[in-house]
């Protein structure tokens, strides 16, 4: 029976430093070298994910933009993407009317690029940018319009609370959406993506990909939600959010104790003892 293992990266994963420590990536790369099937899901793109997972050499394909896309880790192949249609139009106007300037992730002749207009930046977007300073993706425009040039997949939105929870809800009915603070800035933040773009989905095409059976999920935040329902089973880091631990099979370790490797590595020594082989440690 096989079993697809698919874990959340911020929060979950990595450590508060946005990094996969050298003892979950030793743990996840000797288990995948063995025959485990494991991937992750995150809200990261590819480029930044890449970045704070490595020394993992995962080489099944990933779940990133929430689901939006699933991506070969190995060749960087867009496998499974979910594009807006005509609708982002309509919501681009309702974000726009309400003073609130986005970032939009496109794929504009064949190059995969975030588009936003820096005189309308909130200090939150400012400080986001920063971090994606020498990006190939970075995209500055002058006019709205020039915003929804190109396949656009990935919408999001930094702003204050009250400007943003409003559209959360007016939004949700019609497409995905994911309304959380930041992690690491604490800054608020409302993604929107196409109404069939999802971790959970994005995990499920993934389990019928590689034949498994089973899907065991691992999260620490509310747009994990999705995936622990798909999944058969799941687990909340300790450091997880109430409602997270409340929809969860089980809690484990925090993400700064290495939670998943343990739990991982703890369950393939049980399941090695079971079928009387020895499972050496990392």
């Amino acid at each position: 029976m096989k079993t697809l293992y698919v874990s959340d990266l911020d929060g979950t994963l990595l450590r508060s430093d946005e990094r996969t420590s050298d003892y979950t990536n030793g743990i996840i790369n000797r288990l995948t070298e063995q025959g485990m099937i494991f991937s992750y899901a995150t809200a990261r793109s590819l480029v930044t994910a890449k970045k704070v997972t490595r020394g993992l050499c995962a080489r099944i394909p990933l779940i990133v933009y929430n689901g939006a896309f699933v991506m070969d880790n190995v060749t960087g192949d867009l496998l499974i993407a979910n594009y807006f249609t005509q609708d982002i139009r309509e919501v681009l106007w309702q974000l726009l009317e309400h003073e609130i300037y986005p970032i939009v992730y496109s794929y504009i002749n064949g190059a995969e690029k975030f588009s936003y207009i820096r005189e309308r930046c909130t200090k939150g977007m400012i400080d986001f940018l920063q971090t994606r300073k020498g990006d190939p993706r970075d995209n500055p425009v002058k006019t709205t319009e020039e915003l929804l040039n190109g396949s656009c997949f990935y919408i999001t939105c930094i702003d204050r609370p009250d400007k943003l929870k409003p559209l959360y809800h007016t939004c949700q009915e019609q497409f995905h959406c994911v309304y959380q603070t930041d992690l690491y800035t604490k800054e608020q933040w409302l993604e929107i993506m196409p109404r069939q773009a999802s971790k959970a989905n994005a995990a499920l095409q993934l389990k019928k990909r590689f034949g498994c059976s089973r899907l065991v999920a691992f999260g620490d935040g509310r747009n994990d939600l999705d995936l622990f329902a798909a999944a058969d089973e799941s687990y909340a880091v300790e450091n997880a959010v109430d409602e997270l631990k409340a929809a969860a099979t089980g809690v484990i370790l925090s993400n700064q104790e290495d939670g998943v490797a343990r739990w991982l590595e703890q369950h393939a020594r049980q399941n090695g003892q079971k079928r009387g082989c020895a499972i050496s440690p990392a």
